[in-house]
């Protein structure tokens, strides 16, 4: 069997007292989404990985979540991260973490934040910080 990785996370929006504000960044947000490929055939990112609340269910803060299963995704993970940060770029955001677990190299989390502390589409301050735990990896 083909070793197998995991990727899960979440990717969160600001707070506005402006409730139109907030509506117009949901929408936005989900045409992003919506954007992605759908189906079979997607290499790294698709629709089917996504899932948020628009308006019910969103208290302040809307929280866009994500998951899926790859086979070994560490070895193209530079190609998944430029995915990823390009659909970040169209998205209204404050804080966005990645979970990595993989068989043979453990736990890696990634964490983006912006320089301004909030990210509106087409800015470009992304940063992106990793942490590694060893937990689980097979050592070589």
């Amino acid at each position: 069997m083909e070793p197998e990785s995991i990727v899960y996370g979440s990717i969160r929006d600001w707070p506005s007292a402006d409730a139109e504000q907030c509506r117009l960044r949901r929408a936005v947000n989900r045409r992003a989404l919506y954007s992605l490929p759908q189906g079979e055939g997607w290499p790294f990112l698709g629709r089917e990985m996504f899932s948020c609340c628009m308006d019910q269910g969103v208290y302040q803060t809307q929280v866009i979540h994500f998951g899926a299963s790859y086979r070994a995704v560490e070895y193209e993970w530079a190609l998944w991260v430029n995915h990823f940060e390009a659909l970040l770029n169209e998205l209204y955001w404050t804080s966005a973490v990645v979970h990595l677990e993989t068989e043979l190299s453990g736990i890696h989390t990634f964490r983006w934040e912006t320089e301004s502390g909030s990210h509106s589409p087409h800015q470009s301050d992304l940063r992106m910080r990793c942490a590694w735990e060893r937990d689980g990896g097979v050592l070589s």
